[in-house]
């Protein structure tokens, strides 16, 4: 099947314009300003059929030239497009900066975030993400996107069909000092509580020399997605296989912790080793397919985090992206 190149027209009276930043390059889709002093918010709630059919269509929306420039800016627009936001879940730290928008994931900036779809791991995540830039970095810093359906079309059918069938297990241990505390992720210091939880989300949890938690979360590798019914390639695959850490790193952790030790990891789902040579594969796939382009100050990207993937390219100098989330799906929504 071909990719979708039709971007939908709005009408001549629009105050907003789309376009595309190459031609025949159909993510993301740009909208700008037509003229001067367009409310974002306003158009947005006015204009929700518009933006959710081109984001089925395309992925991801870029909106460039509205001067967004606070996190109460985008919680506005989020909120017009996505009037449920949701500010308290997934796994990690979250600095919160105004309402149910948060700072970007804490990471070091000389490391690149690996592609993943947020919180595919889990049993719930958002199916729409908003990222404003408030602030670009002096060099570096891109958030690439990746088109989750060109995976399952280019990826080679055999390794396809090993992820499709056997799915994944994804491995958290919860190693003190190097991650979250299991008392933080679970919101509570009562293990009989935890144990209760992970049975009720279909998690296998243990507890490692009577200390450290260790837990097994399922999931599929390959959903439909639950507007279009298209194949997507939604996982973290990439993110949790050590494959994705430089070699001294990799070394150095595997010495420490052991394989069935590392603060995260990934198999298939019947706990077999992901090769590295699929890894490999999947990582020249992603950057050949992948859509790179530079933050500017104001930016608001848009994304169908069923239909995209995204990643962080490290960065120079001070950078500011704040986040907001919405339309929480099931793993019980989506079929394989």
């Amino acid at each position: 099947m071909e990719a979708e190149t039709h971007v939908a027209e709005l009408p001549a009276a629009s105050p907003v314009k789309a376009g595309l930043l190459d031609p025949g390059d159909t993510l993301p889709l740009v909208l700008s300003p037509a003229r001067d002093r367009v409310d974002l918010a306003t158009w947005a709630a006015e204009n929700r059929d518009y933006l959710e059919a081109s984001l089925l269509v395309h992925g991801a929306i870029l909106f460039r030239g509205f001067a967004l420039a606070s996190p109460s800016d985008l919680e506005r627009v989020a909120a017009a497009v996505c009037p449920e936001l949701f500010g308290d879940y997934g796994d990690l730290p979250r600095e919160g900066v105004n309402g149910k928008v948060y700072a970007s994931t804490p990471y070091p900036a000389h490391q690149a975030i690996l592609f993943h779809n947020e919180s595919s791991h889990l049993p719930r995540w958002p199916r729409k993400l908003f990222f404003c830039c408030l602030k670009a970095s002096e060099t570096g810093g891109e958030t690439p996107l990746l088109d989750c359906r060109e995976v399952v079309r280019r990826l080679d059918p055999p390794i396809f069909e090993r992820f499709a069938e056997k799915g994944l297990t994804y491995v958290r241990n919860f190693c003190e000092g190097i991650d979250v505390s299991w008392q933080h992720f679970f919101k509570t210091d009562d293990r009989e509580a935890v144990e209760r939880i992970c049975a009720e989300g279909g998690m296998r949890c243990e507890w490692v020399r009577g200390r450290t938690l260790r837990i097994r979360q399922r999931a599929r590798a390959v959903v439909r997605h639950p507007r279009t019914g298209d194949a997507v390639f939604f996982n973290q695959v990439q993110l949790h296989h050590p494959h994705g850490l430089d070699a001294a790193t990799r070394k150095a952790l595997l010495a420490l912790f052991k394989e069935d030790g590392l603060p995260r990891h990934v198999h298939y789902g019947d706990g077999t080793p992901i090769e590295d040579a699929v890894m490999a594969e999947l990582d020249r796939l992603y950057w050949r397919t992948a859509r790179v382009f530079p933050w500017r100050e104001g930016d608001l990207v848009v994304l169908d985090n069923m239909r995209v993937a995204h990643a962080r390219k490290p960065f120079t100098g001070a950078r500011k992206i704040v986040v907001a989330m919405g339309e929480m799906v099931s793993a019980t929504d989506v079929a394989g």
